[in-house]
């Protein structure tokens, strides 16, 4: 496998890994919650009720499983293509600095129009892997 196929297996571990601390940070922060008494663990069943800084951090890894998952099948296409590109790598590492920066504006902020704007970096890094991933396919059309 080369270098550049290598290479965009990072940005999808990185993500995993964000999505991992995203998990950890949404345990201790209902833990805290419940010990503070601002709430009792049975708000967590359907997620009702949550104090606010608690529902941010589940909406968004909640987000984690949305645009995400459109990520990962085209990294998993262009790896199964051999069609790798250091485009496609830049794509994915700007995917994943969007992920983060949504993630902060998110939970920290009630700022829902600079969620918006940071959203369209993850959304058009997504954009370019699929403008990517079809040209393939017309190049194989046409062949």
């Amino acid at each position: 496998m080369s270098q550049t196929m290598l290479a965009i297996l990072w940005p999808m571990l990185a993500h995993i890994g964000w999505v991992c601390m995203l998990y950890a940070w949404l345990t201790y922060a209902r833990m805290r919650a419940v010990q503070r008494g601002e709430t009792d663990s049975a708000c967590f069943v359907l997620g009702r009720d949550e104090p606010l800084h608690v529902a941010r951090i589940t909406r968004n890894l909640a987000n984690q499983f949305e645009l995400p998952a459109i990520f990962y099948a085209l990294v998993v296409l262009l790896i199964a293509l051999g069609k790798v590109t250091m485009f496609d790598v830049i794509a994915a590492w700007v995917f994943v600095a969007g992920r983060v920066i949504h993630t902060l504006v998110q939970t920290l902020t009630d700022n829902v129009a600079l969620r918006g704007r940071v959203f369209m970096i993850n959304f058009l890094a997504v954009v370019a892997l699929a403008g990517h991933v079809a040209l393939l396919a017309f190049e194989g059309l046409s062949r």
